[in-house]
């Protein structure tokens, strides 16, 4: 098994990218995780985040919809919360 969990998020800009992976991995950090490898730069517009039982996916909104992850993994159950996340565990 590659994960535990792939979770997917996108923005609309390459500053909002980074934003939210800045948070991301601000916010793993803190809760003690932290991250094995990371794919991506401040310029990319899909950046990865291993944080080895759960994978990030931070794309622009252009690039998740041309990668389309969703329907490569749809037999993946889907978690739409961190509220259904933690009932999981």
């Amino acid at each position: 098994m590659i994960a535990d969990y792939f979770v997917l998020a996108s923005a609309s800009n390459i500053n909002q990218v980074q934003a939210l992976v800045d948070n991301v991995e601000e916010v793993l950090y803190k809760a003690g995780y932290s991250c094995r490898q990371k794919e991506g730069n401040r310029s990319s517009t899909w950046i990865l985040l291993d944080y080895g039982d759960m994978i990030v996916h931070v794309f622009s909104k252009e690039d998740r919809l041309f990668y389309d992850l969703e329907r490569i993994w749809r037999d993946g159950k889907l978690l739409e919360s961190v509220a259904e996340l933690e009932a999981e565990e």
